[in-house]
Order: structure tokens, then C-alpha cells, then sequence
């Protein structure tokens, strides 16, 4: 396997593996799995930072959100197996919400074969309706800013 080769200058990049069960029928990485493997990404960069589930609960408060908005431009396809590099970054975090771009790269980064945007709300547990980001979560957060 080949990994990323250079740190981008802002956010942060996590290889992922395209198996043979993400590809369509023509060999190339079907267009709803660019989502997962994005989501993949930004869960492992928050998990890795302590923000996660453990036996179906949130390790914090700031685990619990959910997608409102997601948008995806393809340029090129992704054929077959291998390694790619999902970069994405914070464009800005507001008090409930947060506005990610990404883009799905090679692993050297040389190539862009889609870039979107996605954002996240923070949600009250008990009431379903955004909230505010924790302090900590708001820390780490500004880590992935695009400055």
C-alpha cells in the first residue's frame, strides 16, 4: 500500500482503502461510496482525538451530530482497488454547526477525482436540535480550519 506523501498545508488527510465491493460494474468507485469513505475519514480524524462512540454511546458530547447538508462534484473516476487520500478541512465552525470541504485524491494528492462540501450539526441528545459545540471540541476543530 502507498500512503499520503506530504501533510497538506491546513485540515487534515486520511488514506482509504477502495475495496473491490465499493467499485460499479464498470470497475470504478461508485459514485455513493465517495460519501462513506469521506465520513470515514473525518470519524477516524475525530476518533483518533477521543471523539467517538463506545458501546453505542458518545465518548463526548460533541460525537453526537448528524449530516444536513452534503454535495459532491466528481472529476475523474477512481478505477479499481487501492489506496486514495480523503483531504478535508473546516471552512468555518459556527455555534452549531460546522461547514467541511473535502476532496477525494490520489495519495500523493496529484490528482482530484472529487471535491465537496458537507456540514455537520451539533444536536442535544435529549431534544433532537442543534446545540452548541463544547469548548473541546471547538479546540479541536479550529485544528482543522482553513486559515
Amino acid at each position: 500500500m502507498t500512503t499520503v506523501t506530504e501533510a497538506p498545508p491546513y485540515g487534515g488527510a486520511v488514506p482509504m482503502p477502495v475495496h473491490f465491493d465499493d467499485l460499479d460494474a464498470m470497475g470504478m468507485l461508485h459514485n455513493s461510496r465517495y460519501a462513506v469513505l469521506v465520513e470515514r475519514a473525518i470519524v477516524l480524524w475525530w476518533a483518533e482525538r477521543g471523539v467517538s462512540f463506545s458501546g453505542g454511546r458518545p465518548t463526548t458530547p460533541d460525537a453526537f451530530n448528524v449530516v444536513r447538508e452534503y454535495a459532491v462534484t466528481f472529476h475523474r473516476p477512481v478505477r479499481g482497488t487501492g489506496e486514495i487520500s480523503v483531504h478535508f478541512w473546516l471552512e468555518s465552525m459556527g455555534t452549531t454547526s460546522a461547514d467541511y470541504r473535502f476532496r477525494v485524491t490520489s495519495t500523493d494528492g496529484a490528482t482530484v477525482y472529487a471535491e465537496g462540501r458537507r456540514v455537520n450539526v451539533h444536536l442535544d441528545p435529549a431534544t433532537m436540535r442543534p446545540s452548541p459545540w463544547t469548548e473541546h471540541g471547538r479546540t479541536l476543530g479550529a485544528k482543522l480550519l482553513r486559515v
